[in-house]
């Protein structure tokens, strides 16, 4: 049964371009970021309040190699040094009950306690820097090899 499944696969992506592309762009309509300059519709809105804003999910690990992990302290001080002023209209802060990350390199699974923060932001020029700004800083405070970001398009009001 496995052997048949995997021809039936391997005969659809080699079968031609005929059958490829249609998937990939299928593959690509759904699999779509939130990229600068798309945005909802205004019309898409269901009240009239409402506008197109970026909603961002950004996941900051708390352990740190060879040393405790980041402390409330340390997190909140990082709060109102960057965060903060990078998201001036206001953000949400959660704290993750049990984030697991992974090293596939290294066959290690830990976990550990993440923090995540929530923003909903109207598109300005310069929001994706300051997005990366907030990660960038965080990567190079707390040594962290990545901070995971979540975006999409949604309305919004407040």
């Amino acid at each position: 049964m496995k052997r048949s499944v995997t021809r039936h696969v391997r005969a659809f992506y080699l079968g031609g371009l005929r059958f490829a592309t249609p998937a990939l762009l299928l593959f690509a309509l759904l699999t779509r970021c939130a990229m600068p300059g798309e945005t909802v519709p205004a019309s898409a809105c269901l009240l009239p309040q409402q506008k197109p804003m970026l909603v961002a999910e950004l996941f900051f690990g708390r352990n740190i190699a060879g040393r405790a992990p980041v402390s409330e302290a340390e997190w909140d001080d990082f709060v109102a040094r960057v965060v903060t002023p990078n998201f001036p209209d206001g953000f949400t802060v959660f704290d993750g009950a049990s984030g697991r990350s992974g090293a596939p390199q290294r066959g290690a699974i830990e976990r550990e306690a993440p923090k995540i923060v929530l923003a909903a932001a109207y598109p300005r020029p310069d929001l994706k820097d300051r997005i990366e700004a907030v990660r960038e800083a965080y990567r190079t405070r707390f040594t962290q090899r990545s901070v995971g970001l979540l975006t999409r398009w949604e309305c919004g009001a407040f």
